[in-house]
């Protein structure tokens, strides 16, 4: 598959689910200020993965006019507990490569499960995506946002109450329709 499809499946969810319906207040902005950029790394094996991590903060060090970059691994860590220790690695990366504080890490799976949720709970829809990615987010920027948002803490419990009132069924819906009609995002 060509890599703008990878990019327009993402483009799609982050339209359609995460600003359409809220889950990040913030999304929207971003994307009207065409802040948000994308790194596909089609790599399966792990260091690659983690070389293509740091390349991308280095990227958000040179460019302040990105606000946050989405990095989509849609070959790489199909299975959601190899995702989770991918995860463990590059958060522990960025710590040592002194970006801790700099970069924060969200991270999005087609898989997703909360700890102790069941797999089929509507609420792990908050963090599943087109393809398995991590978002670097600046913490300058999250900060600034966050004070400016009345009750953030109360972004996840309302996500949470969000998707499961939508259903497990809808949240498929509109995920699966995020590999549809590419040349919508490119």
């Amino acid at each position: 598959m060509p890599i703008h499809t990878y990019i327009c499946a993402t483009a799609a969810w982050l339209q359609s689910v995460v600003i359409a319906y809220g889950i990040c207040p913030f999304a929207k902005r971003e994307v009207d200020n065409a802040s948000v950029a994308y790194s596909v790394c089609l790599d399966t094996d792990i260091e690659p993965c983690l070389i293509r991590l740091v390349e991308e903060c280095g990227r958000l060090d040179k460019d302040d006019s990105i606000a946050t970059l989405l990095v989509i691994y849609p070959k790489a860590f199909i299975d959601f507990d190899s995702y989770l220790d991918f995860l463990q690695l590059a958060e522990d990366l960025l710590a040592d490569q002194g970006y801790e504080g700099v970069y924060q890490l969200a991270s999005f799976h087609p898989d997703y499960c909360f700890q102790g949720a069941k797999f089929d709970d509507a609420a792990n829809y908050t963090n599943r995506s087109p393809y398995p990615m991590l978002h670097l987010l600046r913490e300058d920027g999250l900060e600034k946002a966050l004070a400016n948002y009345p009750n953030p803490e109360q972004i996840p419990e309302r996500n949470i109450a969000l998707t499961r009132k939508l259903g497990v069924a809808k949240m498929q819906e509109l995920l699966a329709a995020c590999y549809q009609n590419d040349n919508d995002y490119s």
